[in-house]
């Protein structure tokens, strides 16, 4: 991978449909360094060994939803503070009180704006920018994803 990739901010986007994550793609990059995963479990793996800014998260998945993801990270030390953006189809006021409860920072439905998803990007990954510059910018601890926290995701 070329260095000018390596040295751009990388985004997670977790959502089961592969046109969700083309169209995270065609907003964000080349700004951004875009990341997939279409579940929870591979969500968490590359969190833990990629220096992901921020996580663009469905709901509706199967096995682990976003709420339960969302909840895992926020009860994981080393991801309290990494933000976490709903983008989902579920839009009720209910839905979105349940996503901030669940301890996302941000919630946006789709159909998603691509110039609204590039600033709350770029909002969060602004915010970002003196913990990069500290050599703090990836939460990791140790680099291992430990077999307990893959389990507790799963059930």
């Amino acid at each position: 991978m070329s260095e000018n990739v390596m040295s751009q901010p990388t985004i997670l986007a977790v959502d089961d449909s592969p046109l969700i994550h083309e169209l995270i793609r065609r907003a964000l990059e080349p700004d951004y360094r875009v990341l997939v995963a279409d579940n929870a479990v591979d969500a968490l793996t590359i969190i833990y060994h990629e220096p992901v800014l921020i996580v663009l998260l469905d709901v509706l998945m199967p096995q682990v939803d976003g709420l339960d993801f969302c909840r895992t990270l926020r009860n994981l030390p080393q991801f309290q503070a990494l933000p976490v953006v709903m983008v989902t189809s579920q839009k009720s006021p209910f839905d979105r009180v349940q996503g901030r409860l669940a301890g996302a920072n941000e919630y946006l439905t789709k159909p998603f704006d691509a110039e609204l998803l590039r600033q709350t990007v770029q909002r969060f990954v602004g915010n970002s920018d003196d913990r990069v510059n500290s050599g703090i910018s990836h939460p990791r601890v140790n680099g291992e994803l430990s077999q307990g926290q893959v389990s507790s995701i799963r059930d």
